[in-house]
């Protein structure tokens, strides 16, 4: 009989809006280690630096990487043997041969890295209508990790491939397993849930009103009911993001467990970066 009191209770104990410090204006990458301990990256050309809060925004550790660079930071995700992957592959112009995925070993501190490249990429950069190389969004599921496109805005198709490495370090070439096309949306992060049922993405578009006020229409959209890692072949629900009163863009998302995750925005001019809770169930 005590039951639900408790579950209400955890519920209400997680904020709907994290303000996040200071250091974190260009949040592009999160992974909830636990209920009061996430972890948290910043976008390219920034520090090659993580930090942790917890679910007041208070940094309870940061860790500088003195041998690593942030040439695009744009995800985050870690293993179940708490390795942590820092995805070093944002390639917005399409022309990068560096790729890497950085594996982190908290324990220990050593750092090793995963390098690739795209069978399906010839040219660097493809012409305009090619260019669906960039990418912004990847999970760690049964010892893979689970890389999922961004194509452009202005002369793409709004193409979503999903590409699958192993969590060995080493040098890849690697081929999209499957495909998917979201009307008029662009991904920029992923996750899966902790019983590995749901996975989330976030999604935008933009352009201008009357070809001079910007506009940011945000998604997140959920996946479920596939079989093995066929995530694009399970049911697919579109809901609305968090809202914010000037356009903002979703970066940085993980589940804090099975029916609530954070979604996070950088800074834009005077509106500071915050996260936001959005349950699995709710539009």
């Amino acid at each position: 009989m005590f039951i639900l009191p408790v579950v209400l209770s955890a519920q209400k104990d997680k904020p709907k809006t994290i303000r996040l410090p200071d250091v974190l204006r260009e949040v592009s990458g999160l992974w909830a280690a636990s209920s009061d301990s996430l972890w948290w990256q910043n976008d390219g050309g920034h520090t090659p630096t993580l930090y942790c809060t917890d679910l007041s925004g208070n940094i309870l550790d940061t860790v500088p990487f003195k041998f690593i660079k942030n040439i695009d930071w744009e995800d985050l995700t870690a293993d179940d043997r708490g390795r942590i992957y820092i995805g070093d592959f944002g390639n917005n112009l399409n022309r990068r041969k560096n790729l890497k995925i950085y594996i982190y070993q908290p324990g220990s501190g050593k750092i090793d890295s995963i390098q690739f490249n795209y069978q399906e990429q010839t040219a660097f950069p493809p012409d305009q209508a090619g260019q669906g190389f960039d990418m912004e969004a990847f999970f760690y599921h049964q010892d893979s990790l689970h890389l999922f496109s961004k194509n452009r805005a202005k002369y793409g198709n709004y193409l979503t491939r999903h590409y699958v490495l192993p969590t060995r370090p080493g040098n890849y070439t690697i081929r999209a397993v499957d495909s998917l096309i979201l009307k008029r949306k662009l991904i920029t992060g992923a996750c899966i849930s902790p019983d590995g049922k749901t996975v989330a993405m976030t999604a935008y578009n933009y352009g201008r009103f009357l070809g001079i006020f910007p506009w940011v229409k945000n998604k997140v959209f959920f996946f479920s009911e596939f079989e093995g890692n066929r995530f694009f072949r399970g049911k697919i629900r579109k809901r609305r993001a968090p809202g914010f009163i000037f356009p903002k863009q979703y970066e940085a998302v993980d589940f804090l467990d099975d029916q609530t995750l954070y979604l996070a925005t950088e800074r834009i001019f005077f509106l500071k970066q915050k996260a936001k809770r959005k349950r699995v169930g709710r539009r």
